[in-house]
Order: C-alpha cells, then sequence, then structure tokens
C-alpha cells in the first residue's frame, strides 16, 4: 500500500531535460537530492537528478513526517560522544535548517513542536538528562510533568521541543523540487542508476541514504539500509495529539493530522535484526504490534487506511556521511540519517553543494566521510 503522503497527485517533472554532459549528477530525488539540486542549480551549475522512481517516492515520502532538531543521539549522548562544542553546533545548524525549510514550506510545515515522552521511570531519568544538558548550553526546551489526556498516566514527563515540526515531507519535496527547477536543475525519473560510470557529469553526489545499495561496496560498509513501518488512520472525530510524540528512544513515534488522522510509526525493536534490510514491506509481527499500540492510544481500533514501509540508512555513530568519498575521485555523498532525515536531508544536500563549490563548515568536518571510510 503506497503512503498516505504520496495521495497528492505527482507533478510533472520539473526544470529542463538535460541530455549530455553536466556538471553535477545527483543520484536520489529526495529531500537531500532536490537541496542540493537547488543550491547547486542556483549558482549556475548544470544539474541533473536521477531518480528510479519519481521525486520523494523513496524515504522522502515514507517516514512519520517529522521535522525534529537535532540529531538521532540524544543530545546528553551526544555530547559525550561528539564533544560539547560539537553537538551544540550541529543542534544550532539543525534549527537554522528548520528556519530555511519554513521559509521554503510550500505549504508542508506546521512550527507545532515535539513532545519526547518517558515510557517508564527509566527513561524518564534519560531524557531528564538530555533537558539539563539542553538547558545547560542555552537550548531552547521546556521540561513537562504535568501531561494532558490522554498522555496523563500513561507517560512520566516529557520534553517539550517548540522550534520542531510536522511536515508533509513528500509535498515539501516536490516544492524543493519545483524550485530547482525553476533554477535550472533537470531532472531524469523512472530509470535506476546501476554504475556510476553511466552519469555522463563532471561529478556526482549520491543522495540515496538506505536505497544506495551496491552503488560503492565501501558505503555499503558504513551505511546499514534500515526499514521502517508505519501506519495511518482514516480521520478520527476527536483531537487526541496535537504535535509529534516520540517514546522509548524513539521507536515509538505518532502524530495526528489537520484532518484527524494518526500516523503512527516504529516497533522496528519488536524485531529488530529482521529490520536491518533493504526490502520496502510491511512485516505482520511490526505492523501487529503497530495496531495494537494505536489501540492503546486511541481507546478503540480505528479504521486504518494506509501501511507503508520505507528505509532509512544508519550509520554505526549515528551521524550522516557529508562529503567526498575517499579514494573516488569527483565522488560526494550525503547520507546516513539514522532516521533523522527530514531535516538532516534538507541541510546536507545544501551542505554538501556548497562544498562543491568550495564552501567549508564545521559540519563537514563532523560528517566527514573519512572517519568510516579510510580502512574499509
Amino acid at each position: 500500500m503506497d503512503p498516505y503522503w504520496l495521495d497528492d497527485a505527482p507533478p510533472a517533472p520539473p526544470g529542463p531535460q538535460h541530455g549530455g554532459r553536466v556538471d553535477v549528477a545527483i543520484v536520489g530525488a529526495g529531500i537531500t537530492g532536490c537541496s542540493c539540486a537547488l543550491t547547486l542549480a542556483s549558482a549556475g551549475l548544470r544539474v541533473r537528478v536521477h531518480d528510479q522512481r519519481r521525486i520523494a517516492e523513496g524515504a522522502s515520502g515514507r517516514n512519520g513526517g517529522f521535522a525534529l532538531r537535532g540529531g538521532a543521539a540524544r543530545y546528553d549522548v551526544a555530547r559525550d560522544s561528539y564533544g560539547d562544542g560539537a553537538a551544540a553546533g550541529l543542534w544550532r545548524w539543525t534549527e537554522d535548517c528548520l528556519d530555511r525549510m519554513a521559509e521554503l514550506d510550500g505549504g508542508a510545515l506546521r512550527r507545532v513542536g515535539s513532545l519526547r515522552l518517558a515510557a517508564d521511570a527509566a527513561e524518564r531519568e534519560e531524557i531528564r538528562g538530555e533537558y539539563e544538558a539542553l538547558r545547560d548550553d542555552g537550548l531552547e526546551a521546556e521540561w513537562r510533568d504535568e501531561l494532558p489526556p490522554p498522555l496523563a498516566g500513561r507517560f512520566h514527563g516529557a520534553i517539550f521541543h517548540p522550534g520542531d515540526a510536522s511536515i508533509q515531507p513528500a509535498r515539501f519535496v516536490r516544492h524543493l523540487a519545483g524550485l530547482a527547477g525553476e533554477a535550472g536543475a533537470g531532472f531524469s525519473e523512472g530509470h535506476r542508476v546501476e554504475d556510476l560510470g553511466e552519469l555522463d557529469a563532471e561529478q556526482v553526489v549520491l543522495a540515496t541514504d538506505g536505497y544506495g545499495s551496491g552503488l560503492l561496496p565501501e558505503l555499503d560498509d558504513a551505511i546499514w539500509p534500515t526499514r521502517g513501518q508505519v501506519v495511518a488512520t482514516e480521520p478520527l472525530p476527536e483531537l487526541l495529539y496535537d504535535r509529534p510524540h516520540y517514546s522509548r528512544g524513539g521507536f515509538d513515534y505518532w502524530q495526528q493530522l489537520p484532518d484527524g488522522r494518526l500516523v503512527l510509526g516504529g516497533f522496528r525493536d519488536t524485531s529488530i535484526m529482521s529490520e536491518l534490510t533493504d526490502e520496502e514491506v510491511t512485516t505482520p509481527v511490526i505492523q501487529e504490534a503497530l495496531t495494537g499500540f494505536l489501540r492503546e492510544l486511541v481507546g478503540y481500533d480505528p479504521p486504518v487506511s494506509h501501511r507503508w514501509a520505507g528505509l532509512f540508512g544508519l550509520t554505526q555513530d549515528l551521524l550522516p556521511l557529508v562529503g567526498p568519498v575517499p579514494g573516488r575521485d569527483g565522488v560526494w555523498v550525503a547520507a546516513g540519517y539514522s532516521g533523522h532525515g527530514n531535516v538532516l536531508g534538507f541541510g546536507c544536500g545544501d551542505l554538501v553543494a556548497r562544498a562543491i563549490l568550495g564552501g567549508r563548515s564545521p559540519e563537514l568536518e563532523l560528517f566527514d566521510p573519512a572517519r568510516l571510510l579510510d580502512g574499509v
């Protein structure tokens, strides 16, 4: 079954149909590829974006619709792992990315904030530590002990992140592609790139996140395709959850849309090894877990209108790979968002484009592919 986000009719491929050699060929017409194309085409480069399907029909149309600040690692863990300055810099950079997404918008983004909920006492202690670390570094966050129904009594406190957003991801990416097309980027849809040698380009950007298996063996070892599964209900008669919610370290996540639908994903840990896969299919064990949790959240069995699966790229240190691929002249990568691709993907697409144009930034050092690819 197709994702709810792809119910909108797909637009015609935007931009000119570039034939022949281009300055940059981008593999992947999701949020990363379209963001990258917009920056490069706006700088006057001849750009062509390739995708085996149509724009936004990969991970960018198959996620839970969250647009969150930060990365996949809890903030206090990120400080310990990457260093205080690097963690704070990453967080503030994603805040800037979200602000730029809101400026572009296209009717797809709602800045309603998010709630990171504690499912039990142990998680309460963990996220309370994260909250304290955020506040210590001057980052905006609010602690919530008093939760409204139906959260009250079920969860043990929460962090409210006021800057976060809900996103209709496919709508946003298609809007981004339209802007890139207006700037001069071309799109080639419906053809899978099997070999980078077939791309007639001075430089190539791999922007496939979890969908790039087989293109470069070293990336296959560093970015692990991982499946996420999601359901969406028919519109509910009452508003129960007015913003993105997530708990159990992000293994459960849900939100209610303006039309009343509840979108719910997660429970990958129910069968975690089988979800380390590049097979984009739903499975009974995860779907049953989602249906059971949906019943708990709503209090009855609401009719489900959509069930789908999508892939994301998981990395060992939960940071993306952005920059030149070591030992591959003219080949760049921006991928590996570990489940946080809506904001990171947008930011990293622009980041790799600016690197191609000669720019530098602290994030490029933090995301340097060489940290995971040297010696692979």
